[in-house]
């Protein structure tokens, strides 16, 4: 007899679900981002993430499957490039270049997180930024066209 994975059937916003998890899985931001794929908790637990449109997971947040179990999402660490600026209108302005190209970026406060990236790197040092190597969960701004695509149960 042939059985297939349970598919996950509700994303549970992190903050609104509690108990033990089943199991938890590790992604990257772009395995966190996907509308289908296979996929293996830390535990071994195997699932098929299956849903209408992508959807970023967040930390935290809660796969819980039609078997009524809940895989806890981890936000991998990630190779990040960390800016600062000295002012204020640098900083605007390095964000503004960073969004120009769509790039995903993190807003963390007086500083700005990407995805590792040399050709990214040389522009904003050339922009009079600094820059230093993170390792951490990469977690972008959203953007301003997301709410029609992203799918949660906030």
């Amino acid at each position: 007899m042939h059985t297939h994975p349970p598919r996950v059937e509700q994303i549970l916003a992190a903050g609104q679900w509690s108990g033990e998890p089943a199991d938890r899985v590790v992604l990257d931001y772009e395995d966190r981002f996907r509308r289908r794929m296979r996929l293996v908790g830390k535990g071994g637990l195997g699932f098929l993430l299956d849903l209408p449109e992508p959807c970023l997971l967040k930390q935290g947040d809660g796969l819980r499957l039609e078997t009524g179990d809940v895989v806890a999402v981890d936000a991998k660490e990630e190779r990040l490039a960390e800016i600062t600026c000295s002012s204020l209108d640098e900083l605007v302005r390095v964000a503004w270049h960073l969004g120009n190209r769509h790039l995903p970026t993190e807003i963390r406060g007086d500083r700005l997180r990407v995805r590792e990236d040399h050709v990214i790197i040389s522009m904003v040092r050339r922009l009079g930024a600094s820059v230093r190597q993170v390792s951490a969960p990469f977690e972008p701004e959203g953007g301003a066209y997301d709410n029609g695509r992203v799918h949660r149960d906030d």
